[in-house]
Formats: structure tokens, sequence, C-alpha cells
């Protein structure tokens, strides 16, 4: 496991590998990594924090390296993939918020990460010329929530939002709430799994601050849970600031129900809901990293056999074409009569639960 380094994470941050020239140089590229960096095109930027790097080994397959490696496999688009596959554009209103569904919006925060994961599915948004977030910007968004009462949270992301400095994320959040005092925040980062030093005691006072205020990352491997992570994520939990996970399911990363368990298992036991496992976006240049969705299926079924209701994700998809959530959930309800619905539990055996009437 990784030591905990509580050091200076802005110089963390400068120091990520964002070339092939910046890897050490005993790192050799994979046959797939090579084909992809020799072909000349337009490609989703790279830039990989040594911290997370630290915990890869050098199996090309390697859950971790899978990650944040570019393979060559990105260079194929299959007809069912976009640029924005869920169809977030179109509900775009103002520069940076985004307000598709009826109750809650999306407020881009930031337009960089500490690092691209290769699964992203904003690779379009994060490849065009970032810009830095402007008083005018945040404003905008907070009137809009101000004048859209039926907004009852809002998830503020990008990029990781938590990549701005601690005085501009608390003026951003100081402006949403004055605009509207009643708002919930939900903030989506993968600095705790990616960045862990980021989480320092004076950002996680200044969110607790902010309350009723949740933290949303996205750990899909338990390589990731180390003494770091943990640390970061005990210095949010310890402020009263709820952590809720949602993994993604990847190709070669975590589409073993073994290793799901122990993810599911060790989050709970850092005080981590595990909230959504998606089934991987339709973006352009993923699918050597998605799993069919007929085997999420069969790991979610046997899943449920191995760990607690509080431990299971829910599975679930965005849409494409901009349809929304919907839960990927395998009905346990075979037949409904007058008297009874017949249920079928997860090993096939069926019973039998009375409808009463009052």
């Amino acid at each position: 496991m990784v030591e905990s380094d509580t050091g200076d994470w802005k110089k963390q941050l400068s120091e990520c590998y964002r070339s092939v020239a910046d890897f050490p140089e005993n790192f050799k590229l994979s046959p797939l990594e090579a084909k992809y960096f020799k072909t000349e095109s337009d490609r989703f930027q790279i830039s990989i924090p040594e911290y997370y790097f630290s915990l890869a080994s050098t199996n090309d397959d390697d859950p971790i390296r899978r990650q944040f490696m570019p393979q060559s496999g990105e260079q194929i688009t299959l007809s069912c993939e976009t640029d924005d596959p869920l169809g977030e554009t179109p509900h775009k209103v103002t520069q940076r918020l985004i307000h598709r569904y009826r109750d809650r919006a999306l407020f881009l925060a930031s337009d960089t990460c500490a690092m691209y994961c290769r699964h992203c599915f904003r690779r379009d948004y994060l490849s065009t010329n970032p810009s830095a977030l402007n008083k005018k910007e945040i404003e905008n968004a907070a009137k809009y929530i101000r004048d859209h009462l039926e907004i009852k949270e809002l998830i503020i992301s990008g990029g990781d939002p938590l990549i701005l400095d601690d005085s501009i994320f608390e003026n951003l959040l100081t402006v949403f709430r004055d605009y509207r005092p009643d708002i919930i925040f939900r903030v989506a980062s993968r600095m705790p799994v990616v960045l862990p030093s980021r989480i320092t005691n004076s950002l996680s006072r200044l969110l607790s601050r902010f309350k009723p205020l949740f933290i949303i990352t996205q750990f899909n491997h338990p390589k990731e849970l180390t003494i770091s992570s943990r640390q970061a994520l005990s210095r949010l939990v310890g402020n009263g600031i709820p952590v809720f996970n949602q993994s993604v399911l990847l190709n070669s990363v975590n589409d073993s129900v073994d290793i799901l368990a122990e993810l599911c298992q060790e989050l709970l036991r850092a005080s981590v809901k595990p909230y959504y496992l998606f089934q991987g976006d339709l973006a352009a240049g993923t699918s050597h990293m998605r799993v069919p969705i007929i085997r999420g299926f069969e790991i979610m079924k046997e899943l449920r056999t191995k760990i607690s209701g509080l431990a299971m994700p829910v599975y679930a998809v965005d849409l494409p074409g901009g349809g929304g959530k919907i839960l990927l959930t395998e009905s346990y309800i075979q037949k409904i009569t007058d008297t009874e619905v017949i249920f079928k539990d997860p090993s096939g055996k069926e019973y039998s639960y009375p409808v009463e009437t009052p």
C-alpha cells in the first residue's frame, strides 16, 4: 500500500505525467499502448498523478493501468457511440449549467481533471480548450437556480471541481447558497481516488460548512483503497460529510463478482456507501472498456448472494440519446393474481406472498 502523503497537492498536480516522455525510464508501453501513441490524430489528453501511477503493476492488463493508459481501441468509434452520449447539450441552460432532470441541475465547475480516465463519458468536453471559471458564469447559473425552485439539488462536477483552489470553491458554494439557501450540494470528484492529498483537513472543514453537502466519488477497484485514500475519506466523514461511491463496470478492471464484492465491503469499512454501479456509457472510443450489458446482469445477480443490502450498489445506465438514468433491475416478480404475488429468488425458487385487502 502507498503510504499517506499530505504534502503539497498542487505540486503533485503540476508533476502529473502528461506525455510518454514524462514516464519513468523503466516504464514500457504495451503493443496496444504504443500503437495509440504512434497514430497521428486528435487524442484525448493524458494526465496521471504519480501517486495513482504508483498503484499499477507492470502487467498490461493491470486494473489500475487500464484506467489511466490509453490503448489503440480509443481510436475506434462504433456507430452506436457519440461525443455526447448522455445527450446533455440540449439541456444546457447557461454556459456551465445543465438542467435535464426536473429536481436537480448539473454545474460544470471545471474543464480539467487531475487524471483523465480512459472510460470518461465527457472526454469530448474535456478535449476542448479549457477556460477558467469566472464570476459571471457562477452568477448566471445561480440566478437560474433561484428562478427555478423545482431544482432541489445541485451537482457540482466537471472535469473535477476539487481541482479548484479552496478559495475559489468556497466562493462558488457561497454564491449558490446565497441565491438558494435551501439548495442541496452534491460534489462529484475522483480526487479521493487519484490524488487523495487534495482532501486536506482545511478542505474538509470548508465543505462541512455548506451542509447539506454530499461527496460522490468513484472507486472502481479495491487496489484504489490505499492508506492515503482511506485517510482522505476519513477526513471527509470525520467532518460529517456523507460519501457515496459510483463505480463504473469496466472490462478487465472490475467485471468480476469477487472484485466487486471486495470493493463494496471495503468501501463500507471506510464509511462510504456503494451507491451506483454504472454500465459504461456509449462514449466515442470506449468500446474496449465496456462490459456487455448481459454480463452486467449476471454479475449483479450473483453479487446479491455475496454481500448485504447495505453494501449492494444499484446497477444503472444512462440511456443513449439523452433518455436519462434508469435502474437495471431483474424483477423477482413472476406473476400477480387476485390472491397472491409469486416471487422467484436468485436461486430460482418460487415464493408466494398474499394479496391482502383492507
